[in-house]
């Protein structure tokens, strides 16, 4: 999720000078554009080495650790904002590491493709996975290991005693209230312990 209006959509809902946690930060783009525009601080967490170089470049500090082997190190509500964004559907562990992010900080949220997006049920009716800006791969070679939907979110939030403070979606870097399940390529959820 690079576009601008997007990460610029996803970095309002982050408090000014919040200490923060990026969860599979990629290059790190996110998290200098909180430090620069909201006055933010915190650490990007990513495994692959070209992003951790890139995040060092950018001036981000990044611990490079594999989101699958937990978050132990870090103590119950260490940040005031722990970002999930294009990170849940990669992680075999996505339930856990909600949990985790919920435990860490005071406030996570998450943001994924949202593949009941109407353009993807088309292409399913039309027999095909889909394939599209913001799920660009082929079934056969995609880094996803799941997909889901707003809907599944909603469930699984509630599942895990997580309160949604704020729920939307993003499509072409617009907000999407109405109907996002539908609407929106993108979910986002703002989450909170019960």
């Amino acid at each position: 999720m690079t576009e601008k209006s997007t990460m610029e959509a996803i970095a309002r809902l982050v408090p000014k000078g919040a200490r923060v946690l990026d969860l599979g930060c990629g290059d790190g783009g996110l998290l200098s554009h909180l430090q620069r525009e909201r006055g933010c601080t915190g650490y990007g967490v990513e495994l692959d080495d070209a992003n951790v170089l890139a995040c060092v470049r950018r001036g981000v500090d990044v611990l490079q650790l594999n989101l699958e082997d937990g978050l132990a190190m870090f103590g119950d509500n260490s940040f005031d904002v722990v970002l999930q964004i294009d990170t849940l559907q990669h992680l075999r562990n996505a339930e856990v590491m909600l949990r985790e992010t919920a435990r860490i900080g005071r406030m996570g949220i998450v943001a994924f493709p949202n593949f009941a997006h109407w353009p993807n049920r088309l292409s399913v009716l039309r027999g095909r996975m889909p394939v599209t800006r913001r799920l660009p791969y082929q079934w056969y070679d995609t880094p996803n290991i799941r997909v889901g939907t707003f809907k599944d979110f909603e469930v699984l939030a509630h599942k895990n005693r997580l309160s949604v403070r704020d729920a939307f979606g993003l499509q072409d870097g617009e907000t999407v209230r109405f109907m996002p399940n539908l609407r929106a390529g993108t979910a986002v959820f703002c989450l909170e312990n019960e």
